[in-house]
C-alpha cells in the first residue's frame, strides 16, 4: 500500500522520457512579479478550523517520486507557487491559496476584484495581503467570470450587500449566472458535491502517495461558501462597462467551460482575461463530479474570437487559474494552441463517430495531437483526451453506444452477481483480478474486482485488491482529477467513508444570495411525492421585504412553483420575510419560533404548509460511490 509497482514505475518513466520536462519557461512565468506571500501558515474559520494550510504543499519540490506521474508533478510544482504577483502595473493576482486565482485590478479609487475564490476566509486573507502590500483601498467592483463556486463563493470575504448598496459597487456576472450557479450548487449540488470529494481528493492526505493537486489548481479550500447576487448580468461580445475608471470589453462565452461565462479585454492595459475558457491545462468537456456537457465546438470558436479580436494587441493574457502568459507573440501562440486542442477533440471525435466508432473506441484510439506533445498548457492535467472525446460523443449522440445489448442492460449490482457466477464464483473472479494486477493491467483488474465488490461488498480480499488497483491507476494518472478519484476510491474501500471534505453550499451565506425563484426551484427537486400525506393543494407565499409572490402547486408528481402570482384556490397563504424563509429552509428556526417572533403568519390551513415541508427530502451527503 502506497508503493509504486514495477509497471507503474515503468509507465511513469515512459512519460518522463517522451516529454520535455526540463523546459523552464512556465516556471519563469509562474514566479514572475512575486511581491509578497502570506506570513501565516494557516487560514482558519472563526471557530479555528483550518481552511487552507500553505505548508501542505511543501513536499512538492525536486524530481517526481515513483508514485506521481512526472508530468502532473511538474504541473503541481507550478501550481504550488503562491503569493501576490504583479502581472503588470495595475493588475495583480493572488495565487496558491485556493483552487482558483483571485485577480485584482487597480481602479481610480479602489480595487476591482475578479473571482473572489471559493471560501470567504481565503478571499479575505488574499485581499488583506493585497492591502498590506500595495496600500489599503476599498473594493469598488466585483466580477464573477463564471458560475462555478470557486469564482464567487468567497465574495463575502471582500464585500457585503450593505457596502455594495451604500456605495453603489457594481457586481458583474455573465448572462444566466444566477440560474447556473444555483443549478450546480443547489439543484444538483448534493450529488455533485459528493463526487467532488473524490474528484478533488478532499479527504486525502497531502503527500506523494495522496493528494498532490488537481491540475487546475492545488486543492479546494474548506471554508465558508457564500453568494451575493450580481447587480448586472452582462450580455454580448464587445460590451463595454467602465468600473472605477477602468474600461472592460466583455466577451460572452456561455456554454463553454460553464453555462454562464465571459472573458474581458482591458484596453488601458493591453491585457486579456480568458476566465476559465483558456488556462494552462486541457479542461473538461464533462467533469468527473458531473455537470452539463460542454460544447467544445463553441469553446474553440470563442477562443478563436479573442485570438482574432485581441491577440495582436494583448501584451499579456491572464486567467482564473494558473499563471499568465507574457508577450504578444506568446499570447497568440497560447490562444491558438488552446483553440486547437478543443477543436481537434471535437472534430476528430465526430469524424470517427460518423464512420461508426463508439465513444469507447474513439477514446481508446484518438492519438495525442502535436499541440499536446509540444505544449504543456494543453495537456490533460484536469480534463483528458480520453473522457473529453466521450463527452463530445455524448453531446451529439447521447449516453448509449448504439449496441442493442447495452441499451437496457442490467444495472451494476445486478450485473455483478451474474458476472461472478459466469466466471465460476468469487474465488475465480479474485484470481482473474489478481492475475491482471500482477501483469500490470490495472484497468482490467479494477473492472473484474469491481464486479466482485458489487456482488459481495463484504469480500475483504476483493476490496483490498480493488483498492490496490485503483491506487496504481492513480499513481500513473497525468490528470490530477483522475488521480484524486482513483486514490479516494481506494481510501474509501480501505477505511470507509470520511466525514471531511463536504462542499458547503447549503450555508446561510450561500442561500442568502440565491434569488427566491431559484430557491423554490431548488426545493422542487427535493419534493418526494410519495411522502405527501394529503390530497393535492396550492399554497400562496408572500414575502413582505422583497415584495415577491409565489404559488406552489403541490401535486401527486410535482411541487411546481409559479412566480409573480397568487391563487384564489390556495388552501393557505404564508406571509413572511425572505430572511425568515431562509431560516425555515436551513432548519435554523421552526415555523412556530418564526411566527412567535412576529415574522410570519398563516391564513388558512397551516397543516397544508406542514404537509409540503414534510414532503421535502433532505438527502444524505455521504452516499456510497465506489461500492453498492
Amino acid at each position: 500500500m502506497g508503493v509504486a509497482t514495477d509497471a507503474t514505475r515503468a509507465a511513469n518513466a515512459a512519460v518522463a522520457e517522451r516529454l520535455p520536462l526540463g523546459d523552464t519557461s512556465d516556471f519563469v512565468d509562474a514566479t514572475r512579479g512575486l511581491l509578497a506571500q502570506l506570513k501565516q501558515d494557516r487560514i482558519t474559520e472563526a471557530n479555528g478550523n483550518t481552511v487552507w494550510q500553505v505548508s501542505n504543499r511543501d513536499f512538492i519540490e525536486g524530481n517526481s517520486p515513483d508514485t506521481v506521474n512526472p508530468s502532473l508533478w511538474r504541473q503541481e510544482r507550478l501550481n504550488s507557487e503562491h503569493g501576490l504577483f504583479e502581472v503588470m502595473d495595475g493588475i495583480y493576482q493572488v495565487r496558491g491559496y485556493d483552487l482558483a486565482v483571485m485577480s485584482v485590478i487597480r481602479g481610480e479609487t479602489g480595487w476591482i476584484i475578479v473571482d473572489p475564490l471559493l471560501s470567504q476566509e481565503t478571499a479575505a486573507a488574499s485581499l488583506q495581503l493585497v492591502n498590506d502590500t500595495l496600500g489599503e483601498r476599498p473594493v469598488t467592483g466585483v466580477i464573477y467570470t463564471h458560475s462555478h463556486g470557486d469564482h464567487f463563493g468567497g465574495v463575502r470575504g471582500v464585500i457585503d450587500e450593505v457596502d455594495i448598496e451604500a456605495r453603489g459597487v457594481p457586481v458583474l456576472a455573465p448572462v444566466g449566472f444566477a440560474e447556473s450557479a444555483v443549478a450546480e450548487n443547489l439543484l444538483a449540488g448534493n450529488y455533485m458535491s459528493r463526487r467532488a470529494v473524490l474528484m478533488f481528493g478532499s479527504s486525502l492526505p497531502s503527500g506523494p502517495t495522496g493528494q498532490v493537486g488537481v491540475g487546475l489548481g492545488p486543492a479546494l479550500a474548506q471554508g465558508t461558501i457564500g453568494l451575493i447576487e450580481p447587480t448586472e448580468e452582462v450580455p454580448g461580445r464587445g460590451t463595454v462597462r467602465v468600473i472605477d475608471g477602468v474600461t472592460f470589453e466583455f466577451v460572452d462565452a456561455a456554454g463553454t467551460e460553464a453555462p454562464a461565462e465571459f472573458m474581458f479585454y482591458l484596453p488601458e492595459f493591453n491585457a486579456l482575461c480568458t476566465a476559465e475558457v483558456a488556462t494552462a491545462t486541457f479542461h473538461n468537456a464533462l467533469t468527473l463530479r458531473g455537470a452539463k456537457v460542454r460544447d467544445l465546438l463553441e469553446w474553440s470558436r470563442v477562443i478563436d474570437y479573442v485570438l482574432t479580436e485581441y491577440g495582436d494587441k494583448s501584451d499579456v493574457v491572464f486567467a482564473s487559474h494558473h499563471w499568465p502568459t507574457f508577450g504578444q507573440e506568446n499570447v497568440e501562440s497560447y490562444l491558438r494552441g488552446q483553440r486547437d486542442i478543443y477543436r481537434y477533440t471535437h472534430d476528430q471525435t465526430v469524424r470517427r463517430a460518423n464512420r461508426g466508432e463508439t465513444q469507447f473506441e474513439i477514446a481508446e484510439a484518438l492519438p495525442e495531437p502535436s499541440v499536446q506533445t509540444d505544449s504543456f498548457d494543453t495537456r490533460g492535467y484536469y480534463g483528458t483526451l480520453n473522457h473529453n472525446a466521450k463527452a463530445v460523443y455524448q453531446a451529439y449522440f447521447g449516453w448509449w453506444d448504439g449496441v442493442p445489448a447495452t441499451f437496457n442492460a442490467h444495472p451494476l449490482e445486478a450485473k455483478a452477481g451474474r458476472f461472478i457466477k459466469a466466471v465460476g464464483g468469487e474465488e475465480a473472479a479474485l484470481a482473474i483480478g489478481q492475475g491482471a494486477f500482477d501483469e500490470g493491467d490495472y484497468r482490467w483488474a479494477a473492472e473484474v474486482l469491481n464486479y466482485a465488490v458489487f456482488a459481495n461488498p463484504e469480500n475483504q480480499a476483493a476490496r483490498d485488491w480493488l483498492a490496490a488497483s485503483y491506487e496504481q491507476l492513480g499513481f500513473q494518472a497525468e490528470s490530477g482529477a483522475w488521480r484524486d478519484y482513483y486514490l479516494t476510491g481506494a481510501q474509501e474501500l480501505r477505511l470507509g467513508l470520511s466525514d471531511d471534505g463536504e462542499v458547503r453550499t447549503r450555508s446561510r451565506e450561500f442561500v442568502e444570495g440565491v434569488p427566491t425563484a431559484e430557491l423554490f426551484n431548488a426545493l422542487a427537486v427535493r419534493y418526494s411525492p410519495e411522502s405527501l400525506s394529503r390530497d393535492p393543494f396550492e399554497l400562496n407565499f408572500q414575502f413582505t421585504d422583497t415584495g415577491e409572490d409565489f404559488v406552489i402547486d403541490v401535486g401527486e408528481a410535482t411541487a411546481f412553483p409559479r412566480p409573480n402570482t397568487q391563487s384564489d384556490d390556495a388552501v393557505a397563504t404564508l406571509t413572511l420575510t425572505r430572511d425568515a424563509f431562509n431560516d425555515l429552509i436551513l432548519q435554523a428556526r421552526s415555523f412556530r419560533e418564526i411566527a412567535a417572533a412576529g415574522e410570519a403568519s398563516v391564513e388558512g390551513d397551516p397543516m397544508a404548509l406542514m404537509a409540503w415541508f414534510s414532503a421535502l427530502e433532505t438527502p444524505d451527503f455521504w452516499f456510497n460511490v465506489v461500492e453498492p
